[in-house]
């Protein structure tokens, strides 16, 4: 008999959008890209940051250009595309977090976290695809969204509820882009340590709470997302469209 070749899970020759790359789990999956042999284009606000990564991704043999790309300027993102693409990935993990009693929260928030998790995500995954669109090419777009859109949580009623929407669009997209070859996922990660989280591992209650519900038995770390986020971006995803990859220790298998 003929044996079946395991689909590759490598990127060479590809070229890769992150963005949300100067720290925490966008930088960990710009890594991870750059490892899978990927030319990536790592986008954040600091760009500072993304200088001192884009050296040490060279220092190991991948490449990296560095982007200053603040994705809720509309126009500035929209003038970015105009110059750069088409990307073959999209690996969007810009975000935002202003936890509160759902009793306390003000509109200033809830609109300033819609913008970033909800609002630039729908319209960063709309410029990728149209891009590819246009090439004829194939693509992957994977939005970093979370458990929380698919359990509660303390604290976390607008968060909760802006990645709950990227689950919707990203459904909503993958019926209209899979005629053209493009695939669109998410992540779903648990509570992992970066800086957006800090505040609640340094909260005894809260990181207790965290703690009880994962079933292996400890909290997430940013190398837990990179081999999600290689494998949606690569051949060993082929067939994979409009779902969410839950990297959650089992928080959501109760």
């Amino acid at each position: 008999m003929t044996l079946p070749q395991t689909p590759s899970f490598r990127l060479d020759g590809k070229t890769a959008l992150v963005t949300g790359a100067s720290s925490g789990i966008g930088a960990a999956c710009a890594v991870a890209m750059a490892d899978a042999g990927a030319h990536v284009y790592a986008a954040a606000r600091r760009g500072d940051k993304l200088e001192g990564l884009a050296a040490e991704v060279a220092a190991a043999g991948g490449t990296m250009t560095p982007v200053s790309l603040d994705v809720t300027d509309h126009d500035a993102m929209a003038n970015f595309f105009d110059n750069n693409g088409p990307f073959d990935i999209l690996l969007n993990s810009a975000g935002m977090a202003r936890h509160g009693p759902s009793m306390e929260t003000q509109a200033d928030d809830f609109d300033a976290v819609v913008d970033i998790n909800l609002k630039s995500a729908y319209f960063l995954s709309q410029h990728v695809a149209k891009g590819l669109i246009a090439a004829g090419k194939p693509g992957s777009i994977i939005n970093i969204s979370s458990q929380m859109a698919l359990v509660g949580g303390i604290e976390r009623a607008v968060y909760s509820a802006t990645k709950a929407g990227v689950e919707g669009f990203t459904r909503g997209m993958a019926i209209e882009l899979g005629p053209h070859k493009i695939r669109i996922n998410t992540i779903c990660p648990t509570f992992v340590v970066t800086a957006l989280t800090q505040a609640s591992f340094d909260d005894p209650e809260k990181r207790e709470w965290i703690e009880s519900k994962i079933k292996l038995g400890r909290v997430g770390t940013v190398e837990d997302m990179m081999g999600a986020a290689v494998f949606l971006a690569s051949d060993a995803a082929a067939l994979i469209t409009g779902t969410a990859l839950v990297v959650d220790g089992g928080w959501t298998a109760d």
